[in-house]
């Protein structure tokens, strides 16, 4: 695969430094183990190995990945392995897309707790679409689907939301038929945000009573409750955004959508357009005027301070199941299901995904083998390089920025 022209490791090598000085001090030992191994991915300092060709001599060296999920060069085979998985679980129906957004106002908080406000999004979220697809007023079904989690917006800053793909129906409740949603229509937005906005805070509130926020720097005030009544007041009177997009029609389109949003980064590479005298300039979609492509030029530090908002704590799950997909019930429920819809449970031999996947690694691996000088030879494996000391342990201290 070629190499961009600019990565982010490029920006995080020249200009890591410069940023340490600046924020070093506010980061987590998970940010700076991120960067660290973002910048050192693919390089001599993480090893690899050396392969010659066994008939013109040819000499090749390929370096290993760093595999932290933050890397924008490392979670391509993740995703084409999650989406080969999840194909056996896609039913043979519509397909909806809800958003769930929190409010700006609450981008403080959640940077100084992000393993307590984005679990508290994902569990609320989860029961408002059950609490509401549940009643008999509006589907009277139980539903299953996943949820994303994204933190970011076009330009970087920090904009939390949870991208929900959902089967546009659901089981009964006495599990002997499937409940299918209207045409066009899922489940009424408004209540959905209502009733997002309701438990949120309920239990945003019941956390703060538990003494488990964190409330420092901006959030300060918040620590004594005359502020945090006003504060929480004013989030019961702002408009939580939730909207629901055009129903997938079916198992290949559901699957080429979900691709679009996990394991996404905080900017692709391919968005980077040039790195010049401590500016970055990146690509950007202008959602507000018709999805126009723009460009934004930031400050290389800057850049760095926007992109490492979107660095999860380590172990916290960005991808998560609710309803009849959950972990638990899956395989029986989604058996429940195509009993009911009389579907046939998908054989992994005849999975579309999982063919591409196939073909994909045997030409990939083919295509290592062969020489690509003269064509006639195959690459065989002759020395293996060992990573550096210093990139044995990324949870260490200092960060190492020299790749040489």
């Amino acid at each position: 695969m070629t190499r961009p022209a600019l990565e982010v490791a490029d920006i995080v090598q020249q200009y890591g430094d410069a940023f340490l000085a600046r924020y070093g001090a506010t980061l987590s030992g998970g940010q700076q183990r991120a960067l660290r191994a973002i910048a050192t991915c693919r390089t001599a300092v993480l090893g690899g190995h050396k392969t010659q060709c066994d008939q013109c001599g040819h000499e090749e060296i390929s370096y290993n990945s760093c595999r932290n999920r933050h890397c924008p060069k490392c979670h391509g085979a993740a995703q084409a392995a999650w989406l080969a998985a999840r194909e056996r679980e896609v039913l043979d129906v519509p397909y909806v897309h809800v958003v769930f957004t929190l409010p700006h106002d609450l981008s403080p908080l959640a940077l100084q707790n992000p393993r307590v406000l984005y679990s508290l999004l994902f569990r609320t979220v989860a029961q408002t679409l059950q609490d509401i697809a549940g009643d008999p007023k509006h589907l009277g079904a139980e539903i299953g689907g996943l949820a994303v989690l994204h933190t970011w917006g076009q330009q970087l800053h920090h904009h939390p939301h949870l991208h929900c793909v959902v089967p546009a129906g659901g089981l009964a409740p006495d599990g002997t038929r499937w409940i299918a949603c209207r045409p066009h229509f899922f489940l009424p937005v408004k209540v959905l945000s209502r009733r997002f906005r309701r438990l949120f805070l309920d239990a945003l509130e019941q956390t703060y009573r538990q003494g488990q926020l964190t409330c420092v720097g901006r959030c300060q005030a918040l620590a004594t409750p005359q502020p945090w009544q006003r504060f929480l007041a004013t989030l019961r009177q702002t408009d939580w955004v939730v909207y629901a997009k055009e129903p997938l029609r079916t198992p290949q389109h559901v699957l080429k959508y979900l691709a679009r949003y996990t394991h996404r980064v905080a900017i692709a590479n391919h968005r980077l357009v040039a790195l010049e005298n401590g500016q970055v300039t990146f690509r950007w979609k202008d959602y507000q005027r018709g999805h126009r492509l723009r460009t934004m030029t930031l400050d290389a530090v800057e850049f760095l301070r926007r992109f490492v908002l979107h660095i999860l704590p380590r172990g916290l799950q960005r991808i998560r199941h609710f309803g009849f997909l959950a972990n638990r019930v899956r395989q029986a429920k989604l058996a429940q299901c195509r009993t009911l819809l009389r579907q046939p449970m998908p054989s992994v031999s005849t999975c579309e995904t999982t063919r591409r996947t196939e073909e994909a690694d045997a030409h990939l691996a083919t295509a290592s083998m062969v020489c690509p000088v003269c064509q006639q030879g195959h690459m065989q494996l002759v020395e293996t390089l060992y990573p550096h000391r210093a990139a044995r342990d990324l949870s260490g201290p200092v960060p190492v920025w020299n790749t040489s």
